[in-house]
């Protein structure tokens, strides 16, 4: 059965930037499955600052984003899309016409929309009586409904059963509870504000107790069947889940592991004290589960984890700070040879050294810039026309460096990039 998803909503109007993403940090480690902000302001001015909070919220929270913008143009959706969100709700009354729909699904194709109607406005809650609306939308390209101010009634079960989109459901919880609303069929989820500062990780287990289907941590091997030490311990290597960088080990007993299953922060168990240990408990420095995986002989566990500050107590990132032998080169990976070179050109932005052409770059400003970008894609495609390969790698890595400095001069970095990738494919 496909999992149900409880999406967490937050007002961003009338609310400072800083304040939206520390409530979408806390959601993000509460255990939300996505998230959904809106400021449907008409001022551009409020709509351009909603923009700049939206591309923080996706660097900063490791989660599907969804956005509520009032868009008048197509110029709109594109820069709600560019902030780097998963999906962009449209309030339906605020469209001018159906034709922004059908240019935003050709642009960005047609799982990108989602379009809000309002069932307490008789005006446009036509969608419950009538299919007309969801008709029109669905041949628009728009990939699913969200509904608000809803009264669950059998007619209205059933005409959200047959909608020809996938509905989602926004309520406050204050008349419909969470069991109901996830029990309709073809709602695929609810996103509310009911659960800020609420953990959701405990929510979803009750939820589920109660047969409603959500996504939890479920293992397919209990501890019972993994291959324990003589004190009845398995190890675990921790590793930082996005740069896979080895940050501790630790030990789990069956508790520690079922308490991890069950809260979504690693919990140990501490040999020295002999009990419990959630990490983080008392520095702050916890550490969200993003995967865990056991080795062959089912003896070994491996985390990958979000790390809050160090994982080290003595404040490092890592444990394993200590070098005791290296030999030869160590080879370097691609995605950190790109970081590498890109933190030395931020630097240079941040910190002129004299002589720099990487400085003389950023002083002659975009102009310069773009030029230079230009000439070395040219230089490619002549490169690329001649059988000699040292050529064409000589071009493109001329080519990569000066985009990176196209990168660094317009605020984009590589995670942008690889997260504009990945939502793609």
């Amino acid at each position: 059965m496909e999992h149900k998803k409880i999406i967490p909503y937050i007002n961003a109007e009338n609310e400072t930037a800083q304040s939206v993403i520390l409530r979408a940090e806390r959601y993000g480690r509460a255990g939300a499955d996505a998230l959904f902000v809106y400021n449907y302001s008409v001022v551009e001015s409020e709509r351009e600052e909603f923009f700049g909070t939206l591309r923080q919220i996706t660097r900063q929270v490791d989660l599907p984003v969804l956005a509520g913008v009032c868009a008048k143009h197509f110029e709109d959706i594109k820069k709600a899309v560019y902030t780097g969100v998963r999906q962009v709700v449209l309030p339906y009354e605020k469209i001018s016409s159906c034709e922004l729909i059908k240019e935003g699904a050709q642009r960005f194709g047609n799982d990108k929309l989602i379009i809000e109607l309002n069932a307490a406005d008789e005006k446009y809650a036509t969608p419950l009586v009538l299919d007309d609306i969801v008709r029109e939308v669905k041949d628009c390209g728009a990939a699913g409904l969200l509904i608000k101010h809803l009264t669950v009634t059998n007619g209205v079960r059933a005409k959200i059963k047959d909608a020809r989109l996938p509905v989602l459901v926004r309520d406050s919880l204050m008349r419909n509870d969470m069991g109901t609303l996830l029990s309709m069929e073809n709602v695929v989820a609810v996103a509310t504000d009911y659960y800020e500062g609420k953990d959701i990780f405990a929510i979803k287990h009750a939820l589920k107790e109660g047969g409603a289907p959500v996504d939890t941590f479920e293992s397919p091997v209990s501890f019972a069947q993994m291959k324990k030490n003589k004190d009845g311990l398995i190890p675990v290597i921790v590793q930082d889940y996005k740069n896979n960088e080895v940050l501790m080990l630790a030990y789990m007993d069956e508790m520690a592991y079922n308490k991890t299953m069950e809260t979504g922060r690693m919990t140990y168990f501490s040999r020295e004290r002999q009990k419990l240990w959630v990490k983080g408990e008392e520095s702050g420095h916890f550490q969200y589960v993003k995967s865990l995986a056991i080795d062959c002989d089912s003896d070994t566990l491996l985390a990958k984890v979000m790390q809050v500050g160090a994982a080290c107590h003595t404040g490092n990132r890592s444990c394993f700070y200590r070098e005791l032998l290296k030999k030869g080169s160590v080879k370097e990976d691609t995605a950190a040879i790109f970081e590498r070179i890109f933190k030395v050109i931020l630097d240079r932005k941040e910190h002129p050294k004299e002589g720099s052409y990487t400085n003389y770059l950023f002083d002659k400003g975009i102009d310069k810039i773009l030029k230079k970008c230009g000439e070395e894609a040219t230089e490619i495609v002549i490169a690329a026309k001649n059988p000699d390969k040292e050529e064409v790698k000589y071009e493109i890595a001329d080519f990569l460096y000066h985009m990176m400095v196209l990168m660094a001069e317009c605020g984009v970095d590589w995670e942008d990039i690889t997260g504009e990738l990945s939502h793609r494919h």
